[in-house]
């Protein structure tokens, strides 16, 4: 909006009309419509069993480093790298996977991420 005036008097200014882009109520732009559908593939992070850190350790790890981690999920964690070598601690987006990760490694546990196929 541009204000215009006629001379050097005061007041009597002249507004223009405003330009007013029509568009349809509730509908994104194309190019937002293909952003909004690209979304990051989900990521597992994976926890390894060793021989080097107690169960009571790992459980404390997990629950210290993973969001909303509760006893229960942290211990069956647990249990399932002790047997099997290997377990899921969480799918999430690519950049919180390989952060928990490293919170992992840094508090000595071996970790991991790999691509979730088939989604969460």
């Amino acid at each position: 909006m541009a204000i215009s005036t006629t001379g050097p008097s005061k007041g009597g200014g002249i507004l223009e009309k405003p330009v007013i882009e029509r568009t349809t109520p509730g509908r994104e732009s194309e190019f937002d419509l293909r952003k909004s559908r690209k979304i990051a593939p989900p990521y597992r992070v994976m926890l390894h069993n060793d021989n080097y850190n107690k169960r009571e350790d790992v459980v404390q790890v997990l629950m210290k480093v993973i969001p909303g981690m509760t006893l229960d999920n942290a211990v069956n964690i647990m249990q399932e790298a002790h047997y099997n070598g290997l377990a899921v601690v969480i799918i999430c987006a690519q950049a919180d996977a390989e952060e928990h990760c490293m919170q992992l490694r840094g508090n000595g546990l071996l970790s991991s991420i790999e691509p979730a196929s088939g989604g969460c």
